[in-house]
């Protein structure tokens, strides 16, 4: 299979390059050093015609929904428009299949009534992060139904894994745990940890992309999550746990988002359906690497640590 994967420098990107690769696929990597701004549309169609990929990987985009609050039209430019480039480019091309990595935000607020969240559950996001990739999906769906572009949405929940950005939690608390073993212990700084998420490793979530590019119905959902919600105090509880030294948690209040979720939680049964995809790396397991990587990027040995 030849694909491209956009957001190849990202976080998630890297992982799914590595997958593909694994799987013998033909793959290129296409991040911000070496690919056209999202934007550019005509850089775009010229790339992808090239290329002729049977699978265009769309994870580009701006990720981080806190600072969306912050930079809401950068945010709908490259996550919106910048969809729209790259089912141009894909229109252009003719035979390929989109995979576009949208996000369980979409959602909104869901009453505890209601979950878990499947695909038929109403969308009504509640930050700009979450409308920028609400309005990507619609113009996916636009593009499959009126112009024949294969396009396949994915809405990942909360992902989390080695090499994630320090601007997200389980990164955060884990780059401070290292450091605070350095200096014999410290406190962490940490926003509001009442929210529950639908956590799952990013290693699970690009083998449901891959198999969402083969088998994915074209203009069909489908979500990516563990079906288990837990309070992200319980990521604070594992990684402290597993760390070497003393450490307590403070709370930053520059940290905390103007308007949150009090939970999200997902069935990932329709995926399940179509490809036979289900998560298999448990959470402390992911914590545990998270916090071996964060020891790498701290210039630390790994060490033992205490079991958690």
């Amino acid at each position: 299979m030849r694909c491209v994967v956009t957001g190849a420098s990202g976080f998630v990107g890297p992982h799914l390059v590595r997958h593909l690769k694994e799987r013998d696929d033909v793959v290129t990597p296409v991040g911000q050093q070496n690919g056209p701004d999202l934007r550019d549309h005509d850089g775009w169609s010229d790339l992808i015609t090239s290329l002729q990929p049977d699978v265009i990987f769309h994870l580009a985009g701006w990720s981080d929904v806190g600072a969306s609050w912050s930079n809401p039209v950068t945010t709908y430019q490259i996550n919106a428009l910048g969809t729209v480039a790259i089912l141009e480019a894909a229109r252009a091309a003719g035979d390929v299949t989109v995979v576009l990595a949208s996000s369980a935000d979409v959602y909104g607020l869901v009453d505890r009534s209601q979950l878990p969240i499947s695909e038929f559950n109403s969308t009504s996001p509640r930050s700009p992060y979450g409308a920028s990739k609400l309005a990507a999906e619609t113009a996916a769906k636009a593009y499959w139904e009126g112009y024949g572009v294969r396009t396949v949405i994915a809405r990942p929940f909360n992902h989390l894994g080695p090499g994630q950005s320090g601007r997200f939690i389980a990164a955060s608390l884990a780059l401070q745990m290292a450091e605070a073993e350095l200096g014999g212990g410290g406190e962490i700084k940490h926003g509001d940890l009442t929210p529950e998420r639908d956590f799952t490793d990013v290693r699970d979530v690009v083998r449901a992309y891959r198999m969402l590019g083969i088998d994915g119905e074209p203009g069909e959902i489908y979500n990516i999550c563990s079906g288990n919600a837990v309070p992200i105090s319980r990521l604070f509880e594992i990684l402290s746990q597993a760390t070497t030294v003393p450490v307590e948690g403070r709370i930053d209040h520059s940290l905390v988002r103007p308007v949150d979720l009090p939970v999200l939680q997902g069935s990932f049964m329709k995926l399940h359906a179509t490809t036979g995809w289900k998560p298999t790396t448990t959470l402390d397991e992911t914590l545990t690497d998270i916090l071996q990587d964060a020891r790498r990027r701290r210039g630390q040995a790994p060490g033992r640590t205490t079991a958690g």
